[in-house]
């Protein structure tokens, strides 16, 4: 298998985050260049069909695209530690979580990096109105987590899981726009420095 990577984006990070935490080494990493369009060249679009990283190429040919569906995908060959779920009930609590985590949080989150950044200025025409809107939209989101993390060491069950690491790597991905937990958030704050802790943080970065 390979996986075509970019160390500047959050979305492959995610597939790289679960890597470590499962000991996956043995797939091939193919870097991607955003910063050159490389994702655009039709080479690459003949894999992954799609402008767009990570993107994981099977031993037959077929091409998965979307970090989370990578993540599925892997996790059925390495179900160890679990990350997604080990029954249809922690399944379910496990993807609500993850899925609360991706769009209120993640997504506005990046949303505010690739329009508040300069340096992506390359990527898109950026709109700062975008940038503002996303990223308070995001820091509303965070008392829920705030919430849910004064009732459980971790997000969705009793371990850490695939939603720990997409609310996690979204935030480490805002510190370009110098996004912060406030300090009142103490939850929050406690839960970082422990996911700032494991080597998974160190993935790929």
């Amino acid at each position: 298998m390979k996986l075509y990577d970019s160390r500047l984006a959050p979305n492959p990070r995610r597939v790289r985050w679960l890597m470590a935490e499962k000991g996956i080494e043995n797939i091939e990493i193919v870097d991607i260049d955003l910063m050159t369009g490389a994702h655009k060249t039709p080479e690459y679009l003949a894999k992954a069909g799609i402008a767009n990283v990570p993107a994981l190429t099977l031993d037959d040919g077929e091409t998965i695209t979307e970090s989370l569906a990578i993540g599925r995908y892997l996790e059925s060959l390495y179900p160890a530690p679990n990350l997604f779920g080990r029954d249809p009930r922690e399944t379910a609590v496990i993807e609500m979580w993850t899925r609360r985590a991706e769009m209120m949080a993640a997504t506005p989150l990046m949303m505010a990096v690739r329009h508040g950044h300069p340096a992506l200025a390359v990527l898109e025409t950026q709109v700062p109105e975008i940038a503002q809107s996303n990223r308070a939209s995001a820091e509303r989101s965070l008392k829920l987590f705030e919430r849910r993390l004064g009732e459980s060491e971790w997000i969705a069950a009793d371990r850490i899981t695939m939603a720990d690491g997409v609310l996690f790597i979204a935030m480490e991905f805002a510190r370009m726009v110098r996004f912060k937990i406030p300090e009142d958030m103490t939850n929050l704050i406690r839960w970082q420095a422990e996911m700032r802790e494991r080597p998974s943080a160190k993935a790929g970065t």
